[in-house]
């Protein structure tokens, strides 16, 4: 297991070796795997970009995000109708979001998405098309998945996927399915394995609900 200050200059130069990134305004704590990210940023999108920076470090088992978004001179700055506006405009021509699906409210900057589509793949895309959007603080992914047919999941299914997949292949996995619900168990070696074991569940017919419970153990 990698120690504190060697995890902490790992996150650190991965997040300055990301072009969009400014390494000085982001801090980094590290404590028993754990990252917190601090500092001001002057756009959402580098505040998502440095969290998937450190959750790709080997040795990284959660980050805690608390990075703040502000933005700088009078051009970025827009009230909540300007950004709701623009959001509901990116998400009509996001052509993976089903329109008339998804739900707008804008707090102070901060998105917040709701409503109900048939695909996880349609939720992560609702989120990617507004990332880039001036104005924008941070958004709350609250979207719920439920399919329109009542596909059986198949347990099976997503272990052979598992198995196909280079960086999942070997882990300890353990899938149990109730209903529409896979609950994943065990250890994986990153975090980064923990989120694609999640993308891969997502994928299986059927499925509305992951309760994600693996371990990252990195010793």
């Amino acid at each position: 297991m990698k120690s504190n200050a060697d995890l902490q200059k790992n996150v650190q130069d991965a997040i300055k070796w990301e072009p969009l990134l400014n390494a000085a305004e982001i801090g980094v704590i590290v404590k028993d795997g754990v990252v917190t990210l601090t500092g001001t940023v002057d756009s959402y999108s580098k505040r998502a970009e440095a969290e998937f920076a450190a959750k790709s470090v080997t040795g990284v088992k959660a980050v805690v995000e608390k990075i703040k978004v502000k933005y700088s001179g009078s051009w970025a700055k827009k009230d909540d109708n300007e950004i709701a506006t623009e959001v509901i405009t990116a998400l009509k021509w996001n052509g993976q979001v089903p329109g008339g699906k998804v739900k707008v409210k804008v707090e102070e900057g901060w998105v917040t998405l709701e409503g109900e589509l048939e695909w996880n793949y349609q939720k992560d895309a609702a989120k990617d098309a507004i990332v880039y959007l001036l104005g924008v603080t941070g958004v709350s992914n609250n979207i719920t998945i439920k399919s329109e047919t009542e596909d059986q999941v198949e347990k099976k299914d997503i272990e052979n996927a598992f198995r196909r997949n280079w960086s999942l292949d070997g882990e300890d996995i353990t899938v149990e399915v109730k209903d529409h619900k896979v609950t994943l168990t065990g250890t994986v070696d990153s975090g980064y394995q923990k989120d694609e074991a999640a993308r891969i569940t997502w994928k299986a017919r059927g499925v509305w609900e992951i309760d994600n419970k693996l371990i990252v153990n990195c010793n």
